[in-house]
């Protein structure tokens, strides 16, 4: 059992050497390395996900729904979109159909960028480990040496 444990600690501190090398992980996380169209989904979903864009969109709908209203109620077969505001729902629909893919990309990536975290801490995890149990090899050695339990 402590052999196959022995030799499981060796694969994975082979595996996990590159990683912990600070150039290495920083390269992971470099915004040099992406695409056009990952830019854009990181700085939209930054946008869309945030107070301002709500209150801004929230303002928008209000203020179509009140220039709507003025122009029906003022000439009565003025309005640009009337009452159902079936133009508003088309704008609508098409903002979530192209919004949503593009967030989700963006969750794709982020879930990529926590894989690659995860494995550096995992790593870090077990040098940490194999420097304790060097350190409690050491100690045991002394404590031979001197005659110590």
């Amino acid at each position: 059992m402590q052999k196959e444990t022995r030799e499981y600690v060796i694969n994975i501190d082979k595996v996990h050497k590159n990683i912990l090398n600070p150039e290495h992980f920083h390269s992971l996380f470099s915004k040099k390395n992406l695409t056009i169209g990952q830019k854009a989904a990181d700085i939209l979903t930054k946008f869309a996900g945030s107070w301002t864009f709500i209150i801004i969109f929230g303002l928008i709908l209000i203020l179509w729904v009140i220039t709507n209203g003025y122009f029906l109620i003022k000439w009565y077969q003025g309005a640009f979109d009337p009452y159902p505001f079936i133009l508003l729902n088309l704008f609508l629909s098409c903002l979530a159909a192209i919004q949503a893919p593009i967030i989700l990309m963006s969750q794709n990536r982020e879930g990529e960028r926590d894989r690659i975290r995860m494995h550096y801490d995992y790593a870090v995890n077990r040098k940490a480990e194999k420097e304790i149990r060097e350190l409690q090899k050491d100690i045991s050695d002394i404590k031979r040496k001197m005659n110590v339990k």
